[in-house]
């Protein structure tokens, strides 16, 4: 049996920046200090006059990708989620979402995932604060397949996006002929019983527990929802009226993101139990990855509890 190969998403994002820079040419990459870690340095070095490191200074780079954008450029601005959406959130705000500009925010390293970087790097609010700026297009993908085209969908389209991508290298969970779509959810697996609606590195887990639940005779559909914002929402209806129950998965603090969208969405149409797993309101910790995911319930085990959960709320 051949070995399961593992990508990060922040080395798509770093890879797909240097495909597009083929046939864009008014593409400009923007770098807070950490092209190594986020992985436009290969874009640095193939396309030196294109690229520009801002130094740490996460507000001005924000500053000047909107300034390069109204010259007509596409441009890429590349921190740690943590920076990107935290620390430079005011100049996101007004200098790019209010006047609607045509910039693109590359957020590597984001969730707990982060690992040993601990509480201080390990954003997992940054979709709650880019969910509240209007206009603003916010998107988590969950494998190298799915995150290189969020990249060119990004470029492609006009106005303000939110990229998020992870420092933990991910199988490929989406299939081989698989089209990313910003907007458009996609069922990775159907089911009647329960839904499990879910993003990022928690797409393979999702998978996981419809494997492990359907052993117990429960039928989970698994739908991959890698835009946050503008959210699927006739699917998220649609399997809340087919299957009754909801139960969302996400690196992320379970308010503000994912799971506040669909809880959103379900509520105004097709009300139904929504549960979350996600980070439940606290701060991270200093740890490895692979160990620090499961503590902190972001896990196919927490899925399957959860599942099982909502399916005893709609009895």
């Amino acid at each position: 049996m051949a070995d399961i190969v593992k990508k990060a998403t922040r080395d798509s994002y770093g890879q797909a920046l240097c495909d597009l820079a083929e046939t864009m040419p008014n593409l400009i990459v923007l770098d807070a200090d950490l092209a190594a870690a986020t992985k436009t340095g290969g874009f640095k070095k193939a396309y030196p006059d294109r690229f520009f490191d801002c130094g740490i200074a996460e507000g001005n780079m924000m500053g000047i990708a909107a300034g390069l954008s109204t010259t007509g450029k596409v441009v890429f601005a590349s921190s740690f989620a943590m920076f990107a959406a935290g620390r430079a959130f005011e100049q996101i705000r007004n200098s790019i979402g209010y006047p609607h500009l045509n910039v693109k925010i590359g957020a590597t390293h984001a969730g707990i995932s982060v690992g040993e970087d601990g509480a201080t790097h390990q954003c997992c609010e940054d979709i709650a604060l880019m969910r509240t700026i209007p206009g603003m297009t916010v998107i988590s993908p969950a494998d190298d397949n799915e995150a290189r085209q969020a990249v060119f969908a990004a470029a492609a389209m006009e106005g303000p996006v939110y990229l998020r991508f992870g420092r933990l290298a991910v199988a490929n969970v989406t299939p081989d002929d698989y089209r990313f779509e910003i907007g458009r959810g996609i069922t990775l697996r159907d089911g009647n019983d329960v839904t499990v609606i879910a993003n990022g590195l928690l797409v393979g887990e999702a998978l996981k527990a419809a494997d492990t639940l359907a052993a117990e005779g429960i039928s989970a559909r698994v739908i991959n929802m890698a835009t946050i914002k503008p959210l699927d929402r006739e699917l998220v209806w649609q399997a809340a009226a087919e299957t009754g129950a909801i139960v969302t998965a996400e690196e992320h603090n379970v308010i503000g993101g994912l799971g506040s969208a669909v809880a959103e969405a379900v509520a105004e149409k097709c009300p139904v139990p929504v549960l979350r797993v996600g980070v439940q309101d606290t701060f991270g910790k200093s740890g490895p990855a692979l160990d620090l995911l499961p503590l902190f319930g972001l896990s196919a085990e927490a899925i399957v509890e959860k599942a099982k959960a909502a399916l005893a709320l709609k009895k």
